[in-house]
């Protein structure tokens, strides 16, 4: 039995201990907002909080999640109103959207540890979450206004 908490509340896994954390989250406690696209860890589109770190779900074995934390687009705030949510919106940063609960949660990540990001800071962090529409310089700007620095 994997103990876990996802969104602040405290959860139990026992199944296959091989299965990818975004199965986990998607099937077994129906919280979609995490999406599924490369599969191997490189898109980023999968970001999501595992012990206030962002980290790829589609390669996180549950195994590895016992006694962990675990912060998903859904509980980084239920009414959209992180900083960063805000900013996206503010910015329009979404075209197809597919990726962008990636990218706000690797964003987010950021901004935690570095509350007021330079560009080299921003390109290094975001460089492993692609966008297929192009989205990036949006992205900036977005992170940016979030942090209040000026863009």
């Amino acid at each position: 039995m994997i103990k876990l908490k996802v969104n602040g509340v405290s959860r139990q896994f026992d199944g296959d201990p091989e299965m990818p954390l975004l199965w986990y989250l998607r099937d077994d406690i129906s919280l979609t907002g995490t999406k599924y696209s490369c599969g191997m860890g490189i898109c980023g589109s999968c970001t999501v909080h595992v012990n206030g770190a962002p980290a790829r779900a589609c390669v996180t074995p549950m195994k590895s999640m016992e006694g962990k934390t675990v912060l998903t687009i859904e509980g980084l705030n239920s009414t959209g109103d992180h900083p960063v949510q805000k900013a996206w919106k503010t910015c329009a940063v979404p075209q197809c959207g597919y990726c962008q609960s990636g990218q706000i949660m690797q964003a987010a990540a950021l901004l935690k540890q570095k509350p007021k990001p330079t560009d080299k800071d921003i390109d290094d962090a975001m460089q492993g979450n692609l966008c297929r529409c192009g989205t990036y310089q949006r992205i900036r700007q977005a992170i940016k206004l979030a942090a209040g620095v000026k863009a």
